[in-house]
């Protein structure tokens, strides 16, 4: 995507647009640090060490039900309180664990588990319900199609032609995986992860584009380079529209190329109508909140090249 077209400026303008975020107007009421109500420690809106809201939030801000487990690897260098991982486990308690590695389950025997890392052997979320034999592959579709300066370890960036089934719903009783596996860290930090034996073993699945809007600079990184709750929230957007489709009453900018699920729904159809945007509930209020102290053009991390 050309960073000065029309759609990557309303991206940018109004990256929120359409999405069924909750009022973060109770976080405004904070003006001060309170005590974390489980380690003592002083924190601002939640602990990103418990993982649970101040005690003045407890109650008051919402909670997400994901359709399967998360597990965050986070890398030891990644500093907590810039994390966005934190996000995900605060808002979707009971469904996702962070471990710091090397700590880490064994998921030998877990054969419904897959990991978000994109490289040659990934798949497509699509290719989770079709599988790979009558499709070409990511790896090869990529390699051949790898336009100058784009790299195999970035997110797909673009669809090819013979992935015609790119936008289809499967209309399924069951979603195709029980657990994702997301890795918390820089690009340079997530490879030293993503070597150990116990995470090469795992089938790994790779995202359609999306802008990131994260904040926080890394030097060297496209934007298509998204932070741990972005990647989190497109993951389960994808599963859950290419099971189920998108409700005809729901329209965000995220979704606008997305399949609607028309005509009677069947029993087991749950269209997408916002389930999972709540995770994004911290994140676009500090996108807000940065805002307003600074000009979107002036910050480094949107300045960062569509590709590298």
């Amino acid at each position: 995507m050309n960073p000065k077209s029309p759609e990557a400026r309303f991206r940018d303008e109004k990256p929120f647009e359409g999405l069924n975020i909750s009022s973060s107007e109770i976080l405004n009421s904070l003006d001060s640090r309170s005590p974390c109500p489980r380690c003592g420690k002083s924190r601002m809106y939640f602990c990103y060490t418990c993982f649970v809201p101040v005690a003045l939030l407890e109650g008051k801000i919402p909670t997400c039900t994901l359709p399967i487990k998360v597990d965050i690897i986070k890398h030891r260098r990644e500093i907590d309180g810039k994390s966005t991982a934190a996000h995900a486990a605060v808002l979707a308690p009971g469904y996702v664990n962070i471990y710091t590695y090397p700590d880490m389950p064994d998921y030998s025997n877990d054969e419904r588990t897959v990991l978000l890392y994109p490289g040659t052997e990934a798949s497509t979320v699509q290719e989770l319900f079709t599988g790979k034999q009558n499709s070409q592959s990511y790896a090869d579709s990529l390699l051949s199609e790898l336009p100058s300066g784009y790299n195999v370890g970035t997110l797909m960036t673009k669809i090819f032609e013979s992935h015609n089934k790119i936008n289809s719903i499967h209309h399924v009783d069951k979603l195709p995986i029980d657990r994702l596996i997301l890795i918390d860290s820089t690009w340079n930090q997530s490879r030293g992860i993503f070597s150990d034996e116990r995470l090469q073993k795992l089938p790994k699945v790779v995202l359609q584009n999306r802008i990131s809007q994260f904040w926080r600079h890394q030097k060297g990184s496209p934007r298509w380079y998204l932070s741990t709750i972005e990647a989190l929230h497109q993951m389960l957007l994808e599963l859950h529209v290419a099971a189920w489709g998108c409700s005809e009453d729901y329209n965000s900018i995220l979704t606008s190329n997305f399949p609607k699920h028309s005509g009677v729904i069947c029993d087991f159809c749950k269209p997408y109508n916002g389930q999972y945007d709540n995770l994004l509930f911290f994140f676009k209020y500090m996108y807000e909140k940065l805002h307003r102290l600074y000009k979107h053009e002036d910050l480094l991390a949107y300045k960062r090249p569509m590709q590298i």
